[in-house]
């Protein structure tokens, strides 16, 4: 049996809706980026568990950093077909309770697309 190699990747593909309007925003550093949500329906599934999900959708937290992702993601509205290319990324950030982590996809490319009837 011949043995396959896997290089390590970090690569996230994406097609929903946005939900709500994109926002930018700007930090203290003066880096500016734009933050959208993408729901993405779940295939329904054809037997569940004891313990399976009856969660129908995915949200999924969208940062854009580059000029052109932001841009393309400020002309999209809610409940627009969108197509996201990216990397999971964690971040960390303090709260009034301590120190607290997320995940969202940070976009490299990200654009409209008209989505099937569903």
């Amino acid at each position: 049996m011949a043995t396959t190699t896997a290089a390590p990747a970090n690569e996230v593909r994406l097609t929903g809706r946005v939900s709500g309007a994109p926002e930018q925003r700007e930090l203290p550093s003066g880096d500016v980026l734009v933050q959208l949500r993408v729901v993405i329906p779940r295939p329904a599934a054809r037997s569940r568990g004891a313990t399976g999900s009856r969660q129908r959708v995915d949200t999924i937290d969208v940062t854009c950093w580059s000029a052109r992702a932001r841009g393309a993601a400020l002309r999209l509205d809610d409940g627009a077909g969108v197509q996201v290319t990216g990397a999971l990324r964690r971040r960390f950030f303090r709260t009034g309770s301590g120190a607290a982590s997320r995940y969202d996809v940070e976009a490299s490319s990200i654009r409209g697309v008209p989505l099937e009837a569903g």
